[in-house]
């Protein structure tokens, strides 16, 4: 199992979200996230005054999906989420070695 992260635009959400549906993507959580990487922020005006902004709002998904759906979740979000420009997003991809469902105790990939 892998734990598929992806931080994207906030309005490619339903994209994504209706992406990894469309593959079979039972469940995932999303966060409201702030940061920045090569896009370094912007400059906005307020009330006459120019401030700089270096944390642009963003989305965190988590997944855990089985070996198997790795690449196709990573297709899934790339396709749903690009727009081709600088601030698009990543995607980690992290080792999981093991899940329980709470409810019924079940482990490993019967858990998903």
């Amino acid at each position: 199992m892998k734990r598929v992260e992806a931080i994207i635009r906030p309005h490619k959400v339903d994209d994504v979200r209706e992406a990894l549906l469309g593959i079979g993507v039972k469940g995932m959580t999303i966060t409201e996230v702030k940061g920045f990487g090569r896009q370094k922020g912007h400059t906005e005006v307020y009330r006459g005054a120019e401030y700089k902004v270096d944390f642009l709002p963003k989305i965190k998904l988590e997944l855990i999906v089985a070996d198997h759906q790795v690449e196709a979740t990573i297709s899934a979000i790339v396709k749903s989420a690009k727009t081709g420009h600088v601030g698009d997003g990543k995607i980690f991809v992290i080792p999981v070695d093991d899940a329980v469902r709470v409810r019924t105790e079940e482990a490993g990939e019967g858990a998903l």
